[in-house]
């Protein structure tokens, strides 16, 4: 037999736990879409800035270089026009050098790659013949071009930057040309070489041949290194969040100088940017945790108006066989339309309790042999007692040697003595009580609000009437009864049927045809 336990949980508790539930679901969703949202709009804000922030710094060594040329050019002009003399030659390299301080030193090389005027004269290169890469590459090349790095004749790492001088007529003369020191003190080293900050930020600024040429930290220069920009855009510029060999991932927006085919690389650290999030939840969650307290207690508070009249009214479910009960529920305040509707429905319900009881062992499923209540409808009662918290007495029943009736006189006899022992159950039962059909030749009876002498009584009347029976065939039979009571603070129900099963073996084994109470027994002989 299942057991029928009572729920231990109220709705005000309920509605309050879902109230803190969706109050906390709803703080933690809003903390943590503020996380996502602020993350994703630092992220991206520091992208951005890292590449307005590289764009403008290859934007401004783009016009340092054109700058740069343009001066380069106007000194080749005059250069193609002017007398081929040394002082004259001496005299342009020191204008150019000095006037814009542009480049570290200036040299105007012949076509045969000889130093014709070097500024400044300490170099000591005047005279000699330069083999380096950039001289190479100019005197090959024989136009304007912005060298890759590399080591000059004075063994300074360097950019060259040069121009082309022609005569007149066309001929190539040499070219005219000044140098920009990597990791000494220049224009271009001041513009790039010193911007960084103190927050973790770097600049890079490489080569086509990712070749260091400016850093903070001057033992890069000069260093190639593994790709810093994994997939640059098309139009030279962009920025992606990068994670560099051996170090932290980084937010990198870039741009390239395409004069001189130079990438400027400006990083911050992801962590550095992100910094600031944790005190921002923090300050979200200080704003919303008064109202999420406020909004709580306002919960708990409807929660309890909500509940009031359906836990009073449930109360006094479990009262409805005591004196007076409608009248008390007829004083609950039940202002709402669910409340109103089961306060109705008890108030019908308690005038008709009696008849209730009566007509379930016609609603439930029957017997179709005796056409009594069947378990399934056994189980619908006892589960209506439970709900009303109703004692009752029970009666387990055993027709005595049912077997030798079965053996001797066939099935049929046996079903129509096991259809008079129910309508004779059923005559000697109260209409308040239930008879049921437990299986076989065993019955079940449930006498409602019954004490122990009370039931002791109705079982031994019963016991009589049916052995006062008389059968044309068989003639007369017995039965053999257990009782016990059942009290909704006393025990389970299932311990209440395992006593009356136990006060019934031990009346089969006292003879039969007798009553014995789960503590007493009555013995009658047969």
């Amino acid at each position: 037999m299942l057991r029928l336990s009572r729920p231990k949980t109220d709705l005000r508790t309920l509605i309050t736990l879902l109230a803190i539930t969706s109050i906390v679901i709803t703080l933690a969703n809003s903390l943590y879409a503020t996380w996502r949202v602020q993350r994703e709009v630092l992220i991206n804000n520091t992208l951005e800035s890292n590449r307005v922030y590289a764009t403008k710094l290859a934007s401004t060594t783009e016009m340092f270089f054109q700058l740069a040329q343009s001066q380069l050019a106007y000194s080749a002009k005059i250069l193609g026009s002017e007398q081929d003399s040394d002082r004259a030659l001496q005299r342009e390299v020191e204008r150019l050098r000095q006037q814009t301080n542009s480049f570290n030193s200036v040299a105007i090389v012949d076509a045969s790659g000889w130093v014709r005027a070097i500024s400044p004269e300490s170099l000591m290169l005047k005279g000699m013949h330069l083999k380096t890469a950039a001289t190479a590459q100019a005197l090959s090349e024989r136009k304007p071009l912005i060298s890759r790095p590399s080591i000059s004749a004075a063994n300074n790492l360097m950019v060259f930057v040069s121009w082309p001088v022609r005569a007149k007529n066309g001929r190539y003369l040499g070219f005219v040309g000044g140098t920009i020191y990597l990791k000494k003190k220049s224009i271009l080293n001041a513009l790039l070489g010193e911007q960084f900050y103190r927050d973790g930020s770097s600049l890079y600024v490489v080569d086509d041949d990712n070749r260091v040429l400016y850093h903070q930290n001057g033992r890069l220069i000069g260093q190639k290194i593994p790709p810093l920009i994994r997939q640059p855009q098309a139009n030279g510029n962009g920025s992606e969040q990068l994670v560099p060999a051996g170090s932290q991932p980084m937010l990198a927006g870039y741009a390239t100088v395409p004069t001189a085919g130079w990438t400027i690389v400006a990083m911050k650290p992801t962590q550095a940017t992100l910094a600031p999030l944790s005190s921002l939840l923090l300050k979200v969650l200080q704003h919303s945790v008064p109202f999420a307290l406020l909004t709580l207690v306002c919960a708990w508070i409807l929660a309890r108006l909500i509940a009031l009249p359906l836990w009073q009214l449930a109360r006094k479910a479990s009262q409805m066989d005591v004196q007076g009960v409608s009248g008390e529920i007829k004083d609950i305040r039940s202002w709402y339309y669910e409340a109103s509707q089961i306060k109705r429905a008890l108030l019908a319900g308690i005038g008709m309790l009696q008849e209730k009881i009566g007509r379930l062992k016609f609603e439930v499923q029957t017997d179709p042999l005796t056409s009594l209540l069947n378990r399934r409808g056994l189980n619908a009662v006892l589960e209506y007692f439970l709900a009303t918290r109703q004692p009752f007495a029970v009666l387990a029943l055993d027709i005595d040697n049912f077997k030798r009736v079965n053996d001797t006189w066939g099935h049929d006899v046996g079903d129509e003595v096991i259809r008079t022992v129910a309508r004779q159950l059923v005559s000697s039962s109260r209409q308040t009580d239930v008879v049921c059909r437990s299986g076989g030749e065993e019955f079940l009876m449930i006498l409602p609000g019954t004490d122990r002498e009370m039931a002791a009584a109705i079982a031994e009347r019963v016991r009589q009437k049916n052995e006062q029976q008389k059968l044309d065939i068989v003639g007369s039979i017995s039965i053999s009864i257990g009782v016990a009571l059942w009290s909704a603070d006393d025990m389970p129900m299932e311990r209440t049927f395992k006593q009356a099963d136990d006060a019934l073996y031990q009346a089969k084994n006292a003879g039969r045809n007798c009553v014995k109470m789960s503590q007493s027994c009555w013995m009658t002989a047969p």
